[in-house]
């Protein structure tokens, strides 16, 4: 494909990925790997500036991928470029894209230098779930008192990830409190945190927040939906990571995976399954939104590249 002689029709959908190998002019040892998204109403000539935008710093793009919804005027990319950050600082590059953004109306333009970047911060709330994560934790809330030598306070400790215990009642579920623990972060995430937020903390929070549910939504909606599977005899049992909204488990899915069960599993061995498919799911659901692969679609749905 021309990059810069794109055109897309209204009336098709355009899902379009490519790649590229080659020997680059940049020296090896000062390499830079980036990444930008991109959103704004579709036009003619936006793969055409973007490349030419990374081209003209002496970067070279290693991949894009490219949706364009059918019957919606609205463009979406997702490029990975590297590029010296000598002959391209930082800044620089905020300002390039930034002045793309202006010119074509974007909605977003996000971009991000792993290696440069501090990664991003975040807090789990959780209730007896164990788990790691691949970022930058500044601390645990749990609804859940952990004894101090148990697995999950222990790897804490190790780590220096401070540990909040917060009882909590249904006339108080603690949310002042947890808002202040929670002031730093770029985004929250819930491992099995069985309360749910009022439409007022995530208003006051303001940023994403991704949450695990142990089922295929929109079926086992709610509390204990292993059992409820479980009972309807299911074949696949599944998980689902999706961004928190007011209404329960209603979110936009950002990653569901799934894993075959029969009727030789007990409740154990099915509880079991759906675990360890849990811990899969919010772990490639995290690293997913880390590496800008997560954009909003429509009212209550996903783009994931």
């Amino acid at each position: 494909m021309n990059l810069t002689q794109r055109r897309v029709s209204s009336r098709i959908p355009q899902v379009i990925g490519f790649g590229r190998s080659f020997k680059s002019s940049l020296n090896p040892s000062s390499i830079t790997h980036g990444i930008h998204v991109f959103q704004c109403p579709d036009s003619v000539g936006i793969v055409a500036k973007l490349s030419d935008c990374i081209a003209s710093r002496g970067g070279n793009i290693l991949g894009a991928d490219i949706f364009v919804p059918q019957n919606k005027n609205v463009f979406y990319s997702r490029s990975e470029f590297i590029f010296d950050p000598v002959k391209w600082p930082r800044v620089q590059m905020d300002e390039d894209f930034l002045r793309i953004s202006k010119m074509f109306d974007a909605t977003r333009s996000v971009v991000r230098v792993p290696k440069l970047d501090p990664k991003f911060k975040i807090a789990v709330i959780a209730s007896k779930q164990d788990g790691r994560l691949p970022v930058d934790i500044t601390c645990v809330i749990s609804n859940h008192d952990r004894g101090p030598d148990t697995h999950v306070i222990r790897f804490l400790e190790r780590n220096g990830i401070p540990y909040h215990y917060l009882h909590t009642t249904k006339e108080n579920k603690r949310e002042e409190e947890i808002l202040d623990l929670v002031q730093n972060t770029d985004f929250l995430v819930l491992a099995r945190y069985m309360q749910i937020l009022s439409g007022k903390f995530l208003q006051s929070y303001g940023k994403d927040i991704i949450n695990i549910h142990h089922g295929l939504l929109p079926s086992f909606k709610g509390g204990n939906p292993s059992k409820q599977a479980f009972d309807a005899g299911v074949k696949l049992i599944g998980a689902t990571s999706h961004f928190v909204t007011e209404e329960l488990d209603a979110g936009p899915i950002i990653e569901q995976m799934v894993e075959r069960v029969s009727h030789r599993d007990n409740i154990q061995s099915f509880v079991r399954k759906s675990e360890n498919l849990e811990k899969q799911c919010l772990a490639k659901a995290i690293k997913s939104y880390c590496e800008l692969r997560v954009l909003p679609y429509e009212e209550n749905k996903t783009v994931v590249f």
